[in-house]
């Protein structure tokens, strides 16, 4: 019985560490590290960006509200008189925007948590600003950096999907 585990495990480990090793994929692997090497040399443990959320531009808000309740989402915010809710399932949350952009958009909100409390420990946007500007992410329109309170930028990331970064207080 101890040779049949010693067997597995064996094979498991020679999988494992063939896996990590393929030869046939030079350039992938050379990628690989070379992008574990730019996360490493990179600051991004100070950018706090806060709560995150995806808002969705869909197409009938009541189908879309009832949808994500069956999920177990509930209103957190918004209205549907206004044509936009804010869903809550524990730290997930999902904007729903009907009629106002084209396109979904990954949302982040300095200064928020996830139930759109105030916290105090937050980058301010200028300061995320600036980060992104050091990193050579370039921005379609700058925040003037000698403001405070509420401001926001949009960015896209490599594919074109777009990041709001929203700073309402």
């Amino acid at each position: 019985m101890k040779k049949h585990g010693l067997l597995i495990l064996g094979s498991a480990l020679f999988f494992v560490l063939g896996f990590g090793f393929n030869p046939a994929t030079p350039k992938a692997s050379a990628r690989n590290n070379t992008l574990f090497e730019n996360m490493n040399n990179t600051n991004m443990d100070s950018m706090k960006l806060g709560a995150f959320s995806i808002s969705l531009s869909v197409k009938d808000i009541q189908a879309s509200k009832q949808f994500y309740e069956h999920l177990g989402f509930s209103v957190l915010g918004g209205g549907l008189e206004k044509n936009y809710l804010i869903m809550k399932n524990e730290n997930a949350l999902v904007g729903l925007f009907q009629g106002m952009f084209e396109g979904n958009i990954l949302t982040f909100n300095p200064g928020w948590d996830e139930n759109g409390q105030n916290i105090t420990d937050f980058d301010d946007i200028r300061k995320i600003q600036q980060l992104l500007k050091s990193q050579g992410i370039k921005l379609d329109h700058a925040i003037d950096e000698n403001t405070t309170g509420p401001a926001s930028l949009m960015i896209p990331d490599p594919d074109g999907n777009i990041i709001l970064i929203d700073q309402h207080r």
